[in-house]
């Protein structure tokens, strides 16, 4: 633990309601972390329609929350708290996330990061000059860019646009939360996940051909926004909305579960999903899409399994006996209860900070002037 109690700011997408976005789950867990590890956080909040009407924060005990509604009052009411925190982290997504990026680094004493819960995505927008919360001009601005994606993108953040020190921070889960019920097992196989149009194509390769291949099976796809032109199998059950208090009990109910990556997380690799966390420490077995870097996360065939086809997935629900399955699964549980924990993040976000002290230490000295 970093020594002394930190003043941290976070400025994210939105910790007050889960609804349509896996940021503010996130941020629960590590700020609550933090609190507990003796840090006073303060989350900034950019009030908007959709969040206002959903909102399902219950405990606001671990950090102080705040709202505003514009960059304008964002600037007039808040640049004191901004200028004296230690630590100030803007998350991707913020509205007018670029103004605010500006804005913070050129206002904070502190240390300042950037933490992109998106990574591939963000990557792929700018390439595409598609600037809508990180301009690659603000990158080596930022003390520290925090990754949800890990391995070569890191190296490429910091030679290509000069981020003076990208590290990985992957999701987490919250023990808490997710855990193993005993729950009559209602599907063989589930999916949680709102619908897109990358998702859908080895969503339907790997889970719905099965379905049809597998009538005596029992499947589910919990998630929104899917298409009402979908023709699902008579044995896919559709659960519209799951909000995250029933997550747990979702998993609970499944033999297995099915992971689907997003195409620009694939490509990047290096990018687990929370839900793999999330379901592992349910004990629930995962049967995943492969991208690289898969094997760092979980060991396939002991903590996980990989499929490439329906033919893949029916083996997996139809040969793998009880004894197997249950030997998977509490694999995957131990090994995020180990590594991949909100409280394992907050321990690495005090470490990181400290790697970020130094530096501008070390960086402080060299530009001081000889006084002698």
């Amino acid at each position: 633990m970093t020594e002394g109690n930190l003043k941290i700011v976070v400025l994210g997408l939105s910790i007050t309601s889960s609804w349509g976005n896996g940021h503010a789950t996130t941020f629960r867990g590590l700020i609550r972390e933090l609190h507990q590890n003796g840090h006073d956080v303060t989350f900034l909040e950019r009030d908007v329609p959709w969040y206002a009407s959903n909102r399902d924060l219950k405990d606001f005990s671990y950090c102080k929350t705040i709202l505003y509604q514009n960059i304008d009052e964002l600037k007039a009411a808040h640049s004191e708290t901004i200028r004296n925190a230690d630590l100030v982290v803007v998350g991707s997504y913020v509205p007018e996330g670029v103004e605010v990026g500006r804005f913070v680094t050129e206002t904070a004493e502190g240390i300042t990061a950037f933490y992109d819960i998106d990574t591939p995505v963000t990557l792929a927008k700018i390439k595409k000059e598609d600037y809508e919360y990180l301009h690659p001009d603000l990158i080596p601005l930022y003390n520290m860019y925090l990754s949800f994606t890990g391995g070569p993108t890191l190296t490429y953040l910091e030679e290509h646009y000069g981020s003076p020190m990208a590290r990985p921070f992957y999701c987490s889960f919250d023990p808490e939360l997710y855990y193993p019920e005993a729950h009559e097992k209602q599907w063989d196989l589930g999916y949680l996940g709102t619908y897109s149009d990358d998702r859908q194509p080895p969503l339907k390769a790997l889970m719905l051909d099965a379905a049809e291949k597998m009538p005596e099976g029992k499947f589910v796809v919990a998630g929104p926004q899917y298409p009402g032109n979908i023709q699902w199998a008579g044995n896919v059950a559709r659960i519209e909305h799951l909000p995250p208090s029933e997550h747990r009990k979702f998993y609970n109910s499944q033999r297995f579960t099915m992971n689907i990556t997003r195409a620009d997380m694939i490509r990047a690799g290096y990018s687990p999903s929370v839900r793999l966390f999330e379901a592992a420490a349910c004990n629930t077995p995962i049967i995943s899409d492969y991208w690289e870097g898969l094997d760092t996360i979980f060991e396939p065939g002991k903590e996980i399994l990989i499929s490439r086809s329906a033919e893949d997935t029916i083996d997996f629900l139809t040969n793998i006996t009880e004894s197997e399955r249950q030997d998977i699964a509490e694999n995957a549980r131990r090994k995020v209860l180990e590594f991949h924990t909100a409280a394992h993040r907050a321990t690495e976000l005090e470490g990181y900070y400290a790697e970020a002290m130094r530096m501008r230490e070390v960086t402080t000295a060299e530009i001081r002037p000889d006084t002698y």
